[in-house]
């Protein structure tokens, strides 16, 4: 894809259309494409939120094609929340999407909060991901079954505040200690789960992360 734009778009979902936005790069061969995914859309997570865009900026800066999507009920996206069961196939969606539009590119699949958990387990199942990226993971959720990435082999950055009440600095670094490796775990100090005033250092992090073949 020569074309470079941003775009605001719908892809086709499997519960309707995702509004969706893309933002295309002058580099005329990226050595990777990367979805981001949001957090909760019941307390207001949307494609727009704060830590999924600064991750999409640095991406971005980088000459990597990034994809960022509602899922199934936010924003102007059909369908009704589904408790991360039928978001996963909201992601394999967005993942088809990127795989026809830039065939054979190697993935990069990552995202905050809920869209961490939903989008790394989709991440760690499907052959065209090799690069994740979790952003504030709430392995301290009931709800989020977050022990795949115990066995995920893949290439792994973990970003996480150091005073994250969804995700504790001990939780992480637990299950950081038995994920194989390639990973990385970056501690923000003096931040809670979102990261506030400190958007710049996840950034950083991130950016120095892609500097590593």
């Amino acid at each position: 894809m020569a074309e470079v734009f941003h775009r605001h778009f719908f892809l086709e979902g499997p519960a309707g259309r995702l509004e969706a936005m893309l933002w295309t790069s002058a580099a005329p061969d990226p050595a990777c494409v990367a979805v981001m995914c949001h957090p909760h859309p019941l307390f207001g997570g949307t494609m727009h939120n704060k830590v999924v865009y600064q991750a999409a900026k640095t991406l971005h800066g980088r000459g990597i094609p990034v994809l960022r999507f509602n899922f199934r009920g936010a924003g102007l996206s059909e369908g009704e929340h589904d408790r991360g069961r039928g978001e996963q196939q909201d992601v394999r969606a967005a993942l088809d999407y990127l795989g026809r539009e830039f065939p054979g590119k190697q993935i990069l699949a990552g995202g905050f909060s809920f869209g961490a958990w939903v989008g790394l387990g989709v991440g760690c199942e499907d052959a065209r991901v090799t690069h994740l990226v979790g952003l504030g993971i709430p392995v301290d959720n009931p709800d989020s079954d977050m022990t795949h990435l115990r066995t995920c082999a893949k290439r792994k950055l973990i970003i996480q505040g150091a005073n994250d009440t969804f995700g504790s600095r001990a939780s992480v670094e637990s299950i950081f200690a038995v994920m194989p490796e390639p990973k990385r775990l970056v501690i923000i100090e003096g931040v809670d789960h979102f990261f506030s005033g400190k958007l710049g250092e996840v950034g950083a992090a991130l950016d120095a992360w892609l500097n590593v073949p």
